[in-house]
């Protein structure tokens, strides 16, 4: 062989060799994955679901660019259990985290999670924002859960205060000098006997706004982990109120022109300019991840932990915040489970999709585990949506049921099976409880469940109370179906 002819054809050989082996490398790189969880957030609140007085067009798009899951549910209908359900993939009725209640509720040391799965696939993790799952925390909880990173509050009650004295990096305290709590004339601390971080920061002490912090910290991670497949579990306290301030318990740093220009309650404002942040965020970091090479191999996931809150002088009505539900944050009506879900994953996830495939947080899991190709846990109780995500619907499995169960006020309990949803209140019977109460939708005919149907369909409420009896477990902190008359109810959230 003509010795130029040789040489080219090896050097053509190598150039096909290393660009198949670049190719393989590419598509055996495992995506990025952000899950951006807003708090108390409902499915009304955002321009793509029918919000009217202001816009979120950055969460839109992200919708535009993946798939707008429309029939789905979070945990329960507060914060704390409900992040238990989407750490663990287990619901309600398994969960070692079932309320707010003070007492021992924390994940078990060697509970599977979202970042402990990862980090066995190879993934840098990091949980930015609010913790918030049980009571009392260990200040090393994030860690001993499978995260490199935890920056931010770790119980619930700091997390109020957008303004705080102080936050966590992997369980070391980190000052915000500029940032003081308000104190009572006295000089004594009216929170003292709250867990703590609990309070409102004086109004000429507001220098450091969490939420700011946790964006720049969330971008420097991305940075420092851009070679490596990086997990971010972004758990931002908005649009949240401050329970603890009066009479305002939604203040921000200050508002955008055509928010100030409203002729709205101040504390309608200030909910409106959280969305308004929330969606800015989004924004940044598409932003952010498109500049630095990344956005085509990362998954972004957009949710709320449950239904809209009606505390801190925000009304749910004001903006429609429930859209056409029934129900709003602590109830088991769908204001109250059921919020808005969109995936963005470039290239896997088509673009401007929708589903209405019946799923809850305790399916984002597995869905992680096929993502990674590692093995999912035993016992926990979710469905990989990847079928789904990849447009695969023969695929994908379903639900038998959705559990949910809620110790507050009563306790209350729910099942969604299909197109029926079944709710059973007042189920805590002791000295003084309320009778129990029962009632049967088909939210197909009834969106806003607002037909009790059980009485022409008894054989469908047999079915829904086996569902209850078998989704429950006893749980040692608090009793769900006994009770000595006395109600726990730790309702800051």
């Amino acid at each position: 062989m003509d010795r130029k002819v040789y040489c080219g054809a090896m050097l053509l050989a190598s150039i096909v060799s290393t660009g198949c082996a670049e190719q393989k490398k590419v598509e055996e790189q495992k995506p990025n994955i952000i899950y951006f969880l807003v708090d108390d957030m409902g499915m009304g609140d955002l321009s793509l679901t029918g919000q009217k007085k202001y816009e979120t067009p950055n969460i839109d798009k992200l919708a535009a660019d993946g798939m707008l899951f429309t029939n789905h549910y979070c945990g329960t209908t507060v914060s704390g259990p409900s992040r238990a359900c989407l750490m663990t993939g287990k619901h309600t009725g398994h969960t070692s985290v079932r309320g707010n209640q003070p007492g021992p509720q924390l994940l078990g040391d060697n509970e599977a999670t979202l970042a402990s799965v990862l980090k066995g696939a190879g993934y840098k993790t990091a949980v930015i924002g609010k913790w918030g799952i049980g009571h009392p925390i260990p200040l090393d909880d994030p860690q001993r859960k499978g995260f490199d990173l935890s920056y931010g509050y770790l119980n619930m009650w700091h997390a109020h205060n957008c303004f705080p004295e102080f936050l966590y990096r992997n369980g070391v305290k980190e000052e915000l000098t500029g940032n003081k709590l308000a104190l009572a004339e006295d000089g004594t601390n009216p929170w003292a006997d709250m867990p703590e971080g609990t309070g409102v920061a004086r109004m000429d002490a507001r220098k450091q706004y969490a939420p700011d912090l946790f964006e720049k910290e969330a971008l420097k991670f991305i940075s420092d982990n851009k070679k490596n497949p990086f997990f971010i579990y972004y758990a931002l306290n908005l649009p949240h109120a401050n329970n603890e301030a009066a009479p305002n318990g939604c203040e921000v740093p200050s508002y955008n022109a055509d928010i100030a220009a409203k002729d709205w309650p101040e504390v309608e404002k200030g909910f409106a300019q959280m969305m308004q942040i929330i969606d800015k965020q989004v924004g940044d970091l598409v932003a952010y991840l498109e500049k630095e090479g990344l956005a085509d191999n990362t998954i972004i996931m957009f949710a709320s932990d449950n239904g809209p809150h009606q505390e801190g002088g925000h009304k749910v009505d004001f903006f429609d915040s429930n859209a056409d539900l029934r129900g709003k944050k602590r109830d088991m009506w769908d204001g109250g489970i059921r919020t808005p879900f969109i995936v963005k994953w470039p290239g896997k996830v088509k673009a401007g999709s929708t589903s209405n495939h019946l799923s809850a947080f305790w399916d984002v899991l597995p869905t992680f585990c096929d993502i990674a190709k590692v093995e999912k846990p035993a016992g926990i109780d979710g469905l990989s949506l990847l079928p789904t995500l990849l447009g695969d619907t023969a695929k994908q499995e379903k639900h038998k049921y959705l559990y949910f169960e809620f110790y507050e006020e009563g306790g209350k309990q729910a099942v969604v099976a299909d197109n029926w949803k079944y709710i059973k209140l007042n189920v805590r019977q002791g000295k003084g409880a309320k009778p129990v109460e029962t009632s049967l939708y088909r939210l197909t005919d009834d969106v806003s469940e607002q037909k009790d149907v059980k009485e022409e369909h008894p054989e469908m409420v047999e079915i829904m109370e086996g569902y209850i009896k078998e989704g429950h477990t006893p749980f040692p902190v608090v009793s769900l179906l006994q009770m000595d008359g006395k109600e726990t109810n730790m309702s800051h959230d």
